[in-house]
């Protein structure tokens, strides 16, 4: 995307650096996430997965894995509202725009706690237990460094300025940019006078959708839905076989070793 489907006085507006920083570098990142994801299906169909170690401890995932699948989901829904939708279309439902700020902030703080914690856990568990500690590859050693910045500088920036400080509506800078890079009309402009700390969390988070397609988390792309209305699958032990009865008419015991069913 060049400078020139930008307004004049956008392009005016905006040095060099912000243009590679709000527009070149989402556009990259955005085609690496496409690009890597299909050259991953196509190379590496069996790596498409977790890579989960629940056999090799459960305990802290037990708790961890819960709190942050939760909390990133309801995370991920806030961010969908909060940036791809318009405030006007939520002001359309009858939101007002302090109802709408109220509830985004409240209830993305304790999605963000519960993401934190649950992530915490896991990074713990995985630099605390040895065996966990020599499964992790380089993708991982990629990831969950890029995904604790991600995730922290998104919580930090809501509680310095919209839990603790006078208020940011990012809905009208930073949605704004967001939106306009998917309609091919980036507005680099409206993001470059953002406090900081959203700029890092944006500048984090398409470094994560470029590092997506070569770590763990391609797995949100095979979730197993179809597991919802399956049928539970029964399990029963093989019967004991009959003793047999011998020459003199006594019954042989069973052997002890059964086959698994």
């Amino acid at each position: 995307m060049s400078a020139a489907s930008l307004s004049p006085s956008a392009a005016a507006a905006v040095s060099g650096t912000g243009l590679l920083l709000w527009v070149a570098i989402p556009y990259i990142c955005l085609a690496v996430f496409v690009v890597g994801h299909v050259w991953r299906y196509r190379q590496d169909q069996f790596g498409w997965t977790t890579h989960t170690s629940q056999l090799l401890e459960h305990r802290w995932l037990r708790w961890g894995s819960p709190l942050f699948h939760l909390g990133a989901f309801m995370v991920i829904a806030g961010h969908v509202v909060g940036l791809a939708i318009p405030d006007s279309w939520t002001e359309a439902l009858g939101i007002s725009e302090h109802a709408y700020h109220t509830t985004a902030v409240w209830a993305g703080s304790v999605a963000g706690v519960a993401m934190v914690a649950g992530l915490g856990m896991l990074c713990a568990r995985r630099l605390l237990t040895r065996r966990i500690r020599l499964t992790t590859d380089r993708s991982d050693k990629l990831l969950f460094p890029l995904l604790s910045a991600t995730v922290l500088l998104g919580i930090t920036a809501t509680a310095a300025h919209n839990v603790f400080g006078a208020g940011y509506d990012y809905r009208s800078t930073v949605s704004v940019w967001f939106r306009g890079l998917f309609v091919l009309q980036p507005h680099p402009e409206a993001i470059a006078g953002a406090p900081l700390l959203f700029q890092l969390h944006a500048l984090t988070a398409f470094l994560l959708f470029a590092a997506w397609p070569f770590t763990r988390l391609v797995h949100v792309w095979s979730a197993p839905i179809g597991y919802l209305a399956r049928p539970y699958l029964v399990y029963r032990r093989r019967a004991a076989p009959a003793p047999a009865p011998t020459a003199d008419g006594r019954t042989r015991p069973a052997s002890s070793s059964r086959r698994a069913a």
